[in-house]
């Protein structure tokens, strides 16, 4: 008599067992710096920019790629504060660009050529007018990878989240970094941010709306 066939996969264990998933991690502040000198000392003019900007605007990066210079920049003076219109919101978000992404972006801006309806980050290859979100998510990889970090735990959304999470763990002000991601609701900004409910709570109580 044959033996039954057993199959090889084992019950109840969950598909992603194994797996990373869920939210990128944020970069921590050595780390923003430790990519930043690479991209210095290896003179990516336009690296620099993309990741400064990236930090600074804590935009999705279906928003970032679509960035003008007029975005950005009047004439030839960079803007302290912008204003876009967010694609999965349609709704209007600011963001402050501060002294070293406006010299690193000005920087760019000048090298490239660009002018004030030009997207700020053109494409190299001829079927896109813009970097693409595949490729932004490319160039990320290489950061994370230039300081020895698994690019399996980050990605573009590190690039939002990590100025954002700096910033209410120094102030635990999460009706400020809501209007910063531009998120309709609160508690899509607990979740974002991965606060633990009782934290969360204790923040929401001091909060009048």
């Amino acid at each position: 008599m044959h033996a039954k066939h057993l199959s090889t996969r084992q019950p109840n264990v969950p598909w992603n067992k194994g797996r990373i998933v869920g939210q990128k991690r944020p970069l921590k502040l050595q780390e923003v710096w430790a990519i930043r000198i690479r991209l210095q000392l290896a003179s990516r003019v336009r690296d620099l920019a993309l990741f400064d900007l990236a930090i600074d605007s804590k935009l999705r990066g279906c928003d970032l790629v679509v960035l003008r210079v007029g975005d950005v920049a009047h004439g030839q003076s960079l803007l302290h504060r912008a204003i876009v219109l967010q694609r999965k919101t349609q709704r209007p978000v600011q963001f402050e660009i501060t002294e070293p992404t406006r010299a690193a972006v000005a920087a760019w801006i000048e090298k490239a050529g660009l002018r004030q309806n030009d997207y700020l980050f053109p494409s190299r290859k001829y079927d896109s007018p813009h970097l693409s979100t595949r490729q932004y998510a490319r160039i990320v990889e290489r950061w994370v990878r230039s300081i020895n970090l698994d690019p399996a735990e980050y990605g573009t959304h590190t690039l939002r989240r990590t100025k954002a999470t700096l910033i209410y763990k120094r102030t635990k002000n999460l009706r400020a970094v809501q209007l910063l991601l531009g998120h309709t609701k609160l508690e899509s900004t607990v979740r974002y941010l991965g606060i633990e409910v009782d934290d969360a709570l204790e923040i929401a109580e001091q909060i009048e709306v």
